[in-house]
C-alpha cells in the first residue's frame, strides 16, 4: 500500500472505491457519494482541504480527508476517514488517520475533530489510539437510509492535552 494526495487524475479511481461502499454505509458520509460531481468538487476543492488516498496498485482502497474550519474555527480540522470494506481492519485505516493527523498539525490546526456513529466500536478504537478523546454525544442525530436514528460520537484530539500521547507513538518526532 502506498498513499499520496488526491489528484484530479485519480477521480475515475476514486468513483469506483466509492462504488464499493455499502449503500448502508454510504449514509454515514456528510457529503451525498452518489452524486455524480462530488469527487470532481473533492478534486478542484479551494477551502484547504488535504485528502489522501491509500492505493493498492491501481486500486484506491482508502480516502482521509482534513477539512479545515473557518472563521471562530480556524483553528480546527475535521478527519474524514473511509476504508474499503474489503480491506479494514488491515492497518490502511490507522495509517490514513495517523497521516492526517500529522497532516492537520502541520498545517497549524491546535484541534482536530472526527464525528462517527457511535455504535461503530472499531473506528472510535482507532481514533482513540492516536490521542482522540470523546467530546460530545449528539443522540439520534443520524438518520441511515432505513429511517432508523443512530447516536454521533464527537471524538476531540486537542493538541496541548496530548503532546506526551504523541510523542509515545511518534507523531512528535514527525512534525520536527
Amino acid at each position: 500500500m502506498e498513499t499520496r494526495p488526491f489528484t484530479p487524475s485519480d477521480a475515475a479511481a476514486v468513483e469506483a472505491f466509492l462504488a464499493r461502499i455499502p449503500s448502508g454505509e454510504s449514509t454515514f458520509f456528510k457529503e451525498d457519494i452518489s452524486d455524480p460531481g462530488i469527487v470532481q468538487r473533492w478534486a478542484e476543492d479551494a477551502n484547504g482541504a488535504c485528502r489522501t488516498l491509500a492505493w493498492d496498485g491501481g486500486d484506491v482502497v482508502g480516502y482521509a480527508a482534513v477539512i479545515p474550519g473557518v472563521g471562530w474555527s480556524s483553528h480546527v480540522g475535521e478527519v474524514r476517514l473511509v476504508v474499503d470494506p474489503q480491506r479494514r481492519r488491515s492497518g490502511i485505516g490507522h495509517a490514513l488517520a495517523r497521516g492526517a493527523l500529522i497532516k492537520a498539525l502541520r498545517g497549524g490546526l491546535t484541534k482536530v475533530v472526527v464525528e462517527v456513529v457511535a455504535d461503530q466500536q472499531p473506528a472510535i478504537g482507532l481514533f482513540t489510539v492516536l490521542g482522540f478523546r470523546p467530546e460530545a454525544l449528539l443522540t439520534n442525530y443520524v438518520r441511515d437510509r432505513s429511517g432508523d436514528l443512530h447516536d454521533l460520537l464527537v471524538l476531540a484530539h486537542d493538541v496541548e492535552d496530548v503532546q506526551s500521547a504523541m510523542a509515545t507513538t511518534g507523531i512528535l518526532d514527525e512534525l520536527s
